[in-house]
């Protein structure tokens, strides 16, 4: 068995926990007393990349990563309306950027997204799995997601990298858009579905395959296994009763001490 310690690591991964979390709240959303300056943080991130990268690539990642910052600021800015628009219980704006779960994995998996895109080794799954550290929601940087993406609650969902999502989908707790089975022969195949616009997928539910595409303005209720495509329009649910008995009534003695 080879040893672990010939394995190097590049860098310490607790420098970029706080750069993560310094991009969304210092850069994107603007607080009004930064961590860190735009040019510290691209400092920092280009510390790390030359660490795993040629200098020339990690000057090209770093600057084009950070010329993406506007798009995906006005992306999130609209999200939150959406986000507070879907849900009753939400009571402001600063409420969903700073304590909804499905908000920040989003907003995590656009910037994850992006570096992964330019073919950034390591740091798009880094963000990727920071974000289902802090939310239980594991998006795989690969995946291709839409405008107005909403996630209530969010624990338990899995997206895999080939996914594809369009715009205005609604997913629930515990959803997974996966693939029939794990083979690395398959790494250049699309091996997760394909959700179409306006489709809204209920907790628990698991689509599965590359070939399976759920059409627009559809609706999967909770807890049903799709492994083939479903025509748009479409509402698909598990039709079963639930079966209910009486009790069987106990009589204990009680005790006083």
């Amino acid at each position: 068995m080879q040893k672990l310690n010939k394995y190097s690591l590049p860098f310490n991964k607790h420098e970029l926990e706080p750069l993560i979390e310094s991009i969304i709240y210092d850069e994107i959303f603007q607080q009004p007393n930064p961590t860190y300056s735009k040019q510290e943080l691209l400092n920092k991130l280009n510390e790390i990349l030359i660490k795993i990268v040629p200098i020339e690539k990690a000057e090209k990642i770093s600057l084009f990563f950070f010329d993406q910052f506007e798009t995906i600021r006005r992306e999130l800015e609209h999200l939150i309306f959406t986000f507070y628009a879907n849900d009753p219980a939400s009571k402001s704006e600063i409420e969903i950027i700073l304590a909804y779960p499905g908000f920040f994995a989003i907003a995590i998996h656009r910037l994850a997204h992006v570096l992964y895109q330019l073919d950034a080794p390591i740091l798009p799954r880094f963000f990727s799995e920071y974000a289902h550290s802090k939310t239980g929601i594991d998006i795989h940087p690969g995946a291709t997601i839409g405008k107005n993406f909403y996630i209530d609650h969010g624990t338990g969902i899995v997206i895999g990298e080939t996914t594809t999502i369009g715009d205005n989908v609604k997913i629930y707790q515990g959803v997974t858009l996966g693939a029939f089975y794990v083979s690395k022969n398959l790494a250049d195949k699309k091996r997760h579905p394909t959700i179409e616009d306006n489709v809204t997928i209920y907790a628990g539910a698991t689509i599965l395959g590359g070939t399976t595409i759920i059409g627009k303005n559809s609706t999967i209720g909770g807890n049903v296994w799709i492994t083939e495509s479903i025509e748009e329009n479409s509402v698909v649910y598990l039709e079963q009763q639930p079966q209910i008995r009486k009790q069987k009534t106990e009589h204990h003695n009680d005790y006083t001490i």
